[in-house]
């Protein structure tokens, strides 16, 4: 059983929205269909899934990686070339708090920038199915169903309100 794509497309918003509460109606699972739009809806618009995000934990996790090389670089540093100066300590604060400081910054940063990417699924290698009608201010709903449901789902976007409905060929 091979699960296939098929795109509706509409072009007021209210039929999209039509077309998700009839795909919820049929037993379709939330994760199995998505909206695809030009422009910014707000979230829910459609009456779509919450998607939850780790976005959060990167800059987390990179800020500690950064705080942990900058301390252990600058203590190292300082133990491998002690350079005793005047009588103060050899582990100096000052120093080692702007180069920590910038280290925990710079991998946060790092970090941020792959959890962007990995969150957005970034690079995608294979786009799927899609009509470049869309952004011309169609709106797309997108369905992964079973080949034997492939009829059913195309009556349902149809009924909804559909321009168009488009199977992967």
């Amino acid at each position: 059983m091979a699960r296939v794509p098929i795109l509706g497309l509409f072009e007021d918003p209210n039929y999209a929205a039509e077309a998700g509460d009839a795909l919820q109606r049929a037993n379709i699972s939330s994760r199995d269909y998505d909206f695809l739009t030009d422009a910014p809806y707000p979230e829910g618009a459609f009456g779509e899934r919450h998607e939850s995000h780790r976005l959060y934990v990167f800059p987390f996790v990179g800020a500690l990686i950064g705080l942990t090389v900058g301390v252990l670089l600058t203590s190292m540093t300082q133990m491998a070339y002690p350079l005793v100066q005047g009588g103060k300590p050899i582990l100096s604060l000052p120093p080692m708090a702007v180069v920590t400081y910038e280290s925990t910054m710079l991998s946060a940063i790092i970090f941020t920038i792959i959890g962007i990417l990995f969150e957005s699924r970034l690079p995608k290698m294979k786009m799927g199915l899609y009509d470049t009608r869309i952004t011309e201010g169609y709106i797309g709903v997108l369905v992964t169903t079973e080949e034997e449901q492939l009829s059913e789902v195309s009556g349902i976007l149809t009924q909804a309100g559909a321009v168009d409905v488009v199977r992967e060929t």
